[in-house]
């Protein structure tokens, strides 16, 4: 066989937002292969369910491998059901979304399969007959360019960084289980718990996004930016400094070493620019900064600046956006 291997994640009941992304690359890729087959893995704990979803997004084929234990599945169990699938089905090409698990599931994949891996992809093309990925270097400062040459080819892909093309009609997708042994991750889950849902959509799904800085001064002043992001119906982010600080929980960090964003619109409200955080934010689509310092870095990434004091612009903003809502 041949062709591209997709491997989807689940969270609860859902499958992840980016996942409609995920099947419309798969599909142009297999027409630049010629046609071949295009297989969704989804592996998790009770998501047999899924597999209609995958079929309504425009996947044809779906492996299934189902976890029973009454923990979430090792990071072990979810590579030995990636393994074999791609034992199965022999791809071209493998995909996931560069998010949750995937960042650490697909370079083990690669090195099991001993092929190799590119990672945060934002563009694929076919050259030559050769894969050629597109992803930032230096914390978004340059654009590079690599091939692969063994095979399979992993790539992960940035989330939103590609289109979710519409499926031309709703398929029933032809679904398989695979049987995937229980294996001993050495780790024993003790407890689980989880951060309390936050109003509005998460961070790496959200089309308007609001971040403040170290700018604001302190987190007693936190609450402009929460304000502002839901009346934008948008996700609160934060820079490194900020949750570092403690003012917001580490949920909310932006930048390298946090959540890598693309939404259409970002505000950023007292954050200077830092090469960390910019390296998040290269796939947002528009950039809004505010600012009182007209030399802050941010700016050259800003498609609209403001520079001045947030006090004076962001209540003054907000009331605005309120009348013209009201």
């Amino acid at each position: 066989m041949a062709g591209v291997l997709l491997i989807a994640e689940a969270s609860g009941e859902q499958l992840a937002a980016t996942t409609a992304e995920l099947v419309a690359e798969g599909g142009r890729l297999a027409k630049e292969l010629g046609g071949g087959p295009v297989t969704v893995l989804l592996a998790g704990k009770n998501v047999q369910g899924l597999a209609s979803s995958l079929g309504q997004l425009g996947a044809e084929n779906v492996l299934v491998a189902d976890s029973q234990r009454p923990t979430p599945p090792s990071p072990q169990w979810l590579l030995a059901a990636a393994e074999q699938a791609a034992n199965q089905t022999q791809p071209d090409v493998i995909l996931l979304t560069h998010a949750g698990g995937a960042r650490d599931l697909g370079p083990s994949l690669a090195y099991r399969l001993g092929s190799g891996i590119v990672t945060d992809s934002t563009a694929l093309r076919f050259e030559s007959g050769e894969l050629v990925v597109t992803k930032p270097v230096f914390g978004g400062s340059a654009i590079a360019e690599f091939a692969i040459n063994a095979s399979p080819k992993v790539v992960t892909l940035r989330p939103r960084a590609f289109e979710p093309a519409e499926p031309p009609t709703a398929r029933e997708a032809r679904v398989q289980a695979l049987s995937v042994p229980d294996t001993d991750s050495g780790v024993e889950v003790l407890e689980e718990i989880r951060e309390q849902a936050s109003t509005g959509p998460k961070l790496k799904d959200a089309k308007v996004i609001v971040s403040g800085g170290r700018g604001l001064g302190g987190p007693e002043n936190w609450h402009v930016v929460e304000e502002l992001a839901q009346l934008l119906g948008g996700a609160v982010g934060a820079t490194r400094a900020v949750t570092d600080a403690g003012w917001v929980p580490p949920s909310h960090q932006v930048g390298l070493t946090g959540a890598t964003v693309a939404p259409d619109l970002y505000i950023t409200i007292g954050i200077s620019g830092a090469v960390q955080h910019i390296a998040g934010i290269s796939g947002a689509r528009n950039v809004v900064a505010i600012n009182r310092d007209a030399d802050a870095n941010i700016f050259k990434y800003a498609r609209y600046g403001v520079v001045g004091d947030w006090k004076q612009i962001v209540p003054a903003f907000t009331q605005r956006l309120k009348e013209l809502r009201g």
